[in-house]
Order: structure tokens, then C-alpha cells, then sequence
């Protein structure tokens, strides 16, 4: 009889090893869906639910993608499949999940006023990341977030300082942290150090408040309804209207140029990719209109 010199044990360490790489970063899809293991930053590590359509040049724009409450990235990065394939985006929708970011307090909210790394810190890095290890060369990424997410993304614009944010799209959110400090943090920025959130410099990041005029449930599950929320409108539609034009008062104010704009999406409630539709159409045309 033959024996194979090849052991039991040894068969082992090889699946094993086999494994561990497949864990890292997943097998590529026919459409380009994928995802990765991301931990070089400060705080826990993060799945990365990912699109990278097959033949795109190393600069093609990259488009970061925040979850809603579900804290189902996953689905939100499945939304914009045909979209990075039709516009030739690369797509990187991040993983928050409950166990290391627990509630509103620490993803919608970053953690500001906790002790914990802030949420808002991964995103600079995690594009450091993917310009290192995944072929990606370009200079900047557009952000969009619905829902959650969008709670996410107007405060991280003041927060994070983001160096190399060309767009961020805030869709649908449920409340707004005003760029005011006549209300208290997280209704405002009363009590919170300018040296972390400047408002002025707020005001000027380039943000584009995107908005379903069929956002209208007021009594939606999901929509906060504590008397501070109430002050901004009794829908999303309300709130969304209320924090832009709050945010054109105070950067009257204070003497700076307003950097953000306002769009509304005819016929489309509180639904994600709805408004990604019209981000993704945003985004292609502010990428062409820079392009060399």
C-alpha cells in the first residue's frame, strides 16, 4: 500500500490556512461585490462590504456608503451594485456593529462625549487603507448615508475634519445636530469645544442635504419624537428643510460661504435606494465636472 507523506495534522494546518485567507477578504463576484477585514485605525475592526467593478481605472471615484439602523451594510452596499457598474464607481459601505458601537450614542453620534474611539475616525483611515491595498488611486471620496446613516454623515463632516471628503450626501435623516449653539449637543452644538466641531468650518465642507418629498410618516417606528426632534418638524421632509435652512442663517451669521446645497427627490419616501439613485447622479456629475 502506498502512504501518503502528507499528514493528518498537516492537512489541518493547510485547511486551516486556507480558511484564514478566505476570511480575509472574500472571493470577487461576476458584478464585483466583495468584502474585507479592515483594522488600521484607532478602534475595532471593521467589516467592509465592498464593490469593485473588474477593469476600472486605478482612479475611479470611490464612494463611501453608511448603513441605516439595521446596521445591515451589506444591503445598503447590495443598493449600489448596478450603480457603481453603470458609472464606474468603486463602492466601500463599512460595518458598525452593535456589539462595538452600541445604540445611537456611539454610531449616529461617533461616541462624542464618550470615552470610546469615535466612529467618525474610521473613515479617513479606512480610505488611507483602500488606496494602499486595493488599487485605488484616487485623491478623494464622495460619503453618503441614509436614514442612520445620514445622522452619521452631516456630523462626521464637522467632527472628523475630513481632509479628502470632495461630497457628502446626507439623505433622509431622522434629527439633525444644528449648526447652532443655542441647543444643547446632540441637538446642537451647545457645550461642545469648537476645536472638535467648528461650525464655521461645517458651514463651509462641501454637503449636499438630499431629501424625499414622500418622507412624510410622522409617526414613523424610527423617527425620534422627544420634544427637542419635534422643535425641527413632525416629518424627516420637515426636519431636512429646517436644518438647511438653519445652516444658511448661521453661515449669514458668521460671514462664510455656504457650502451646502439642497435637493429634493420627487416620489421617493424613506427609502434607501431611492435616494441613491439620486446621489449616485449627483456624484457623476460633480466627478465630470472636475475631471481634467
Amino acid at each position: 500500500m502506498i502512504r501518503s507523506s502528507f499528514s493528518l495534522p498537516a492537512r489541518w494546518l493547510a485547511c486551516a490556512c486556507m480558511f484564514l485567507v478566505a476570511c480575509a477578504t472574500a472571493p470577487e463576484s461576476s458584478d464585483g461585490r466583495t468584502d474585507f477585514v479592515f483594522e488600521d485605525w484607532a478602534g475595532p475592526a471593521l467589516t467592509v462590504y465592498a464593490i469593485e467593478p473588474e477593469g476600472l481605472a486605478p482612479d475611479a471615484p470611490v464612494v463611501i456608503v453608511m448603513h441605516g439602523v439595521k446596521r445591515n451594510a451589506d444591503d445598503y452596499r447590495d443598493n449600489w451594485v448596478d450603480l457603481a457598474n453603470t458609472y464606474g464607481f468603486r463602492i466601500y459601505a463599512p460595518m458598525f456593529d452593535q456589539a462595538s458601537f452600541p445604540g445611537a450614542d456611539y454610531y449616529n453620534l461617533g461616541g462624542v462625549g464618550t470615552d470610546a474611539v469615535s466612529a467618525y475616525d474610521a473613515i479617513e483611515p479606512m480610505f488611507d487603507f483602500v488606496t494602499a491595498h486595493r488599487g485605488v488611486s484616487a485623491s478623494h471620496y464622495s460619503i453618503f448615508g441614509h436614514s442612520a446613516g445620514s445622522q452619521f454623515v452631516h456630523r462626521f463632516v464637522c467632527f472628523a475634519d475630513p481632509a479628502r471628503m470632495n461630497l457628502a450626501i446626507t439623505a433622509n435623516a431622522g434629527w439633525y445636530t444644528m449648526p447652532t449653539g443655542e441647543a444643547e449637543w446632540p441637538y446642537g452644538l451647545g457645550g461642545i469645544d469648537t476645536a472638535d466641531c467648528d461650525a464655521a468650518n461645517w458651514l463651509a465642507r462641501p454637503m449636499l442635504v438630499l431629501l424625499g418629498d414622500q418622507d412624510v410618516d410622522p409617526m414613523d417606528p424610527n423617527l425620534r419624537r422627544t420634544p427637542e426632534a419635534l422643535a425641527q418638524g413632525t416629518t424627516r421632509f420637515e426636519r431636512g428643510h429646517a436644518f438647511y435652512e438653519m445652516a444658511s442663517s448661521a453661515a449669514e451669521a458668521l460671514g462664510v460661504e455656504l457650502g451646502w446645497t439642497k435637493q429634493i427627490v420627487p416620489g421617493v419616501a424613506h427609502d434607501n435606494r431611492g435616494m441613491a439613485l439620486a446621489a449616485a447622479d449627483v456624484i457623476a456629475a460633480r466627478e465630470a465636472a472636475n475631471a481634467p
